[in-house]
């Protein structure tokens, strides 16, 4: 039988159409979210969102047409300067009036000097009582359809330590005799492997520590899932639905703005919080005080108390990711 591989145009996996696939070549290059686009579809995305705009029945209708027009050629939103970064933070404004019915103030707040974010997490207190769980929902505004969370809390046997040997599912009441609760989320690592596998460089590292997602940019690939050895990074299947009168108007651009379909997103330690000198909401509602979020680079804060005086650990330390996560019992 004719080996079919060697002939031209088989070596694109997605379409077969030709050895120089416009697809394979835009995404070969890291930054080039653009170039796909110009690539697969050239004028035809300018020329197509025109035609929808003067088809549009409705004054509503017509904003949004022209507002996702202009987020298809949106810049990456860190290197956008403070005028191009208000207007866009003006149109997701507006985006938010016309879509959903809720006057939003996304914040664009940068990372504060002399500031590097870390968490602990105090075994002994915690009960599993989802608390967190049900915060970070609310405040991060996440589909609520899907049952996304960012936070997994896992209810362990005492004596196992490997949280893959935790369940997430539990139902009873809680806590429990002989078991201990472990939460996880996103470590917003130090060496983040997550960002490195990004064929778009629509995440990366902040400043002060956090690890943030330009929505716009991501392509949905996922391979910043497959890369993430902390099961942190969710994928949005479908259109994310929260009920206009549940939807948190305070927001940030890198964190809980809203998303669309076909996106990555995850913890961002309530960027629109931390940045105004807030605890992240997870931490605000943890009933036992299991929770510690704080700046490392203070030496007066309780997490560089804890640090130091503590036996602390983390996850999966001989991976090298160095996350900025540590647990510690009493």
């Amino acid at each position: 039988m004719k080996d079919d591989s060697k002939k031209k145009g088989a070596g694109c996996n997605s379409c077969n159409s030709s050895e120089n696939c416009f697809a394979d070549m835009a995404l070969k290059k890291k930054g080039s979210r653009r170039g796909a686009l110009a690539a697969l579809f050239g004028g035809a995305a300018t020329a197509a969102a025109s035609s929808a705009i003067a088809a549009a029945s409705t004054e509503d209708e017509k904003e949004l047409k022209r507002i996702k027009r202009d987020e298809i050629f949106q810049k990456y939103y860190r290197t956008m300067t403070e005028e191009e970064r208000a207007k866009t933070i003006a149109r997701f404004e507006r985006k938010s009036k016309v879509q959903y019915g809720v006057d939003a103030h996304i914040d664009g707040t940068h990372a504060r000097p002399n500031t590097l974010f870390g968490y602990a997490f105090n075994i002994s207190k915690c009960e599993g009582s989802r608390k967190c769980v049900d915060a970070c929902v609310t405040e991060n505004n996440q589909d609520r359809t899907s049952g996304m969370q960012y936070i997994k809390l896992f209810e362990m046997e005492d004596g196992i330590g490997s949280v893959h040997g935790g369940d997430t599912e539990y139902s009873h009441e809680v806590p429990v005799e002989g078991k201990y609760y472990l939460g996880t989320q996103c470590f917003h690592c130090e060496n983040p492997p997550c960002t490195k596998a990004c064929p778009t460089g629509a995440t990366w590292s902040e400043p002060d520590g956090i690890v943030v997602v330009d929505y716009n940019w991501c392509i949905g690939c996922r391979y910043c899932e497959a890369a993430c050895p902390y099961f942190a990074r969710r994928f949005n299947w479908k259109e994310p639905e929260v009920p206009s009168d549940e939807i948190n108007p305070y927001q940030h651009y890198l964190g809980n703005r809203m998303r669309s379909k076909g996106v990555m997103e995850k913890c961002t330690f309530c960027i629109q919080r931390t940045r105004q000198g807030k605890q992240p909401a997870c931490a605000e509602a943890c009933p036992t005080g299991a929770r510690v979020f704080g700046n490392l680079l203070d030496p007066d804060s309780e997490i560089r108390w804890i640090l130091e005086n503590k036996k602390v650990f983390r996850l999966k330390e001989d991976l090298g990711t160095e996350p900025k996560f540590w647990y510690f019992t009493d």
